[in-house]
């Protein structure tokens, strides 16, 4: 005789996570979106504006850099050059000799160079001041008037101070032979002037530009090798 199989009722809740899974059973193929020529159309324009405007910033980018190229050229070959000054020759013959006041005179050689290639200088008339001790003792207001000075050009400098125009007293004498016995004379010669550039056809304003020159003189009034042709400070004021 067969017994009758009892079964035990199982309550069950379903999850969501059980919704979930089934709704993913449930779920056929995905259709694939499909765009439109419209889409299409404005996609490549797009593509084609970003190429365009990079194309534009590049050539832009490339000129500007040309431009700043050749403005940076131009500027180091138009850049004005400060005039160079060098003392080949100085001498002061009398200071050979104790007694020599009477008969003092000092002789002087100096260059100036224009080193611009494409620039000229205009100079006032120079004035040439002789410093011993930083004390003027001679002077020359107007040494060859105005003139111009072309592009890669060297200017003689060349004159004469005494009488008037070298202010030695027996004191200042004494002060040159007390030197000389040690062994050299300093002097320094101050070449000033007011000078404007020329480029082409434009003209810079005036600048007041002092040129200094040491020199060493020895026993015999010459001047000392070692001072001959040094380049001479330039600054402007």
């Amino acid at each position: 005789m067969n017994t009758p199989q009892q079964h035990i009722p199982i309550n069950y809740t379903p999850t969501p996570d059980d919704h979930r899974n089934r709704g993913a059973y449930n779920e056929g193929p995905q259709l694939q979106r499909r765009h439109t020529a419209r889409y299409y159309v404005h996609r490549v324009k797009e593509s084609l504006t970003t190429r365009v405007s990079k194309l534009i910033c590049s050539v832009f980018l490339s000129l500007l850099f040309i431009v700043g190229l050749i403005t940076f050229i131009l500027w180091l070959s138009l850049r004005p050059h400060r005039p160079r000054f060098h003392i080949h020759e100085f001498s002061f013959p009398s200071l050979a000799q104790d007694s020599g006041l009477a008969s003092a005179q000092v002789t002087f050689n100096v260059t100036a160079r224009n080193p611009n290639l494409n620039i000229g200088i205009y100079y006032d008339a120079m004035h040439i001041t002789l410093y011993f001790q930083n004390q003027n003792i001679g002077e020359e207001p107007a040494l060859m008037g105005a003139f111009y000075q072309s592009p890669k050009t060297t200017t003689i400098l060349h004159d004469t101070l005494s009488g008037t125009k070298l202010v030695v007293d027996e004191a200042r004498w004494a002060q040159f032979v007390a030197a000389r016995m040690r062994g050299s004379v300093n002097f320094r010669l101050e070449v000033s002037s007011a000078i404007k550039f020329k480029v082409a056809g434009w003209e810079s304003k005036k600048h007041k530009m002092h040129a200094n020159c040491e020199i060493g003189v020895g026993p015999d009034g010459m001047l000392i090798a070692s001072y001959s042709k040094p380049k001479c400070p330039v600054y402007f004021t």
